[in-house]
């Protein structure tokens, strides 16, 4: 574990050394790297090189005075490829899977391949739900869970659930025509049970040319907790296997030259 510079702000990051196929985990929003590095990391670490980064505001890394927005988190993902110095594949969950849909738009030269995890690409896509209130039992667990890991300490937390409010309530809003021009493969992953209507994941599954889909049953959006055996099978399957797929029946996709 060590601080890296990432546009000019000082980031917590953790790079294996080992001498494989690199595998950057984008983590989801009020979360950090913990939360995919506990759960799909051990598995994973065994055939990739495993890199990941706390965001701005996120984990152990501390917040600026700018508000959160997905194009500059991915302008930190693209900084933080460029210092590994070598392409890599994306495995984003929830917020952390619209980072990587935003690289894979931008920076196709820095991938290989791109997974996104219950991630939606419209802020309108996202169910109605109860806000998250910053009073009560839920917001203190929350900011003392925040609080042991943040160099900002508990004092911070409540503007870090403010700024991610205003962030899910107006972004992202990105197009089927800008989800059109992604030119690297593609994995839609999702809980079928998410806070996303599940319309919406189909729609960007099939506004991605090079776009595949998995709905785990019986999941929610905790799919890498509550099934992360099934998952790592599903992601190694994704990133080992040839593309485009070779089936029986292509209809929606070219046929793979057998």
């Amino acid at each position: 574990m060590a601080t890296i510079m990432l546009n000019g702000h000082r980031t917590w990051a953790k790079v294996s050394k080992k001498n494989a196929p690199t595998l950057v985990l984008l983590h989801g929003g009020m979360s950090n790297s913990e939360s995919m590095l506990g759960s799909i990391g051990p598995a994973l670490s065994r055939h990739y090189r495993i890199a990941a980064f706390d965001r701005r505001g996120h984990g152990r890394t501390a917040d600026t005075p700018s508000a959160f927005h997905y194009d500059l988190m991915a302008a930190e993902t693209i900084a933080f490829l460029e210092y590994l110095g070598t392409p890599a594949h994306l495995v984003g969950h929830s917020d952390g899977g619209i980072v990587a849909l935003l690289v894979a738009i931008r920076r196709p030269d820095l991938l290989g391949r791109v997974i996104a995890i219950g991630a939606n690409y419209h802020y309108e896509g996202l169910r109605p739900m109860e806000e998250f209130k910053l009073e009560g039992p839920d917001f203190d667990r929350w900011a003392q869970w925040y609080a042991q890991r943040s160099p900002d300490g508990i004092a911070h937390a409540r503007q870090v659930v403010e700024k991610t409010l205003r962030l899910t309530a107006s972004e992202p809003a990105l197009t089927t025509e800008d989800l059109g021009t992604i030119d690297v493969p593609v994995l839609v992953m999702a809980g079928d049970d998410e806070p996303i209507y599940l319309t919406h994941t189909c729609a960007l599954y099939e506004s991605i040319p090079n776009a595949e889909l998995c709905i785990v049953p019986g999941t929610s959006h905790s799919v890498l907790k509550e099934r992360t055996r099934s998952s790592v099978r599903v992601i190694r399957h994704f990133l080992e296997s040839r593309w485009p797929p070779d089936t029986e029946a292509p209809i929606r996709r070219s046929p793979a030259v057998r």
